[in-house]
């Protein structure tokens, strides 16, 4: 049953229109949900890099195969830009083409992630590599734009943690 639903969950087509949902709420939450509170907002939260970093390597490492995580985060980005952009147009809300190009940009690079994160399920030195590398990303994107680690932050690193370095995954071969 578990695996069942996993396969209803982690497929293009699913990860599709789970982004296209995603792209109207997180530009919903955008629109209404600015308001900080300790410092910190839904709005700000779902704006930065971190809640999509984890969202990818999750659905990367879940994903059945490489080929699978890069489907399916591929299709899961485009699917989210689409309709985030669109709720924008459609509600006169701000937005910028350079925020378009940079997640238009990230969306194009997404399946070589997924890939390189499916790595991570290998034992060996690239692997450990790797889960560095996505460590240090994380933290280098919000330090160049202009971010800095917030409470949220920690939960994702802890969450991250769990899913890159604690958690069992079935390796798989070669390709």
């Amino acid at each position: 049953m578990k695996n069942r639903v996993k396969e209803i969950i982690l497929n293009p087509v699913s990860m599709f229109i789970i982004g296209l949902l995603t792209g109207f709420l997180v530009k919903e939450i955008d629109i209404h949900f600015y308001t900080q509170h300790f410092g910190m907002s839904l709005s700000d939260m779902f704006s930065k890099v971190g809640i999509w970093v984890l969202t990818g390597v999750a659905v990367s490492l879940y994903s059945k195969n490489a080929k699978w995580a890069m489907l399916n985060v591929f299709t899961f980005c485009i699917g989210m830009l689409i309709t985030y952009y669109l709720t924008a147009v459609l509600t006169d809300s701000v937005f910028g083409w350079a925020y378009i190009k940079g997640w238009t940009v990230f969306a194009c690079f997404s399946p070589i992630m997924a890939y390189l994160v499916t790595l991570t399920k290998r034992k060996g030195a690239l692997s450990l590599l790797i889960k560095i590398g996505i460590f240090a990303g994380y933290i280098g994107i919000n330090i160049l734009l202009g971010g800095f680690i917030q409470l949220y932050d920690v939960l994702f690193f802890l969450i991250l943690l769990y899913l890159l370095f604690i958690k069992k995954y079935n390796e798989e071969p070669p390709a």
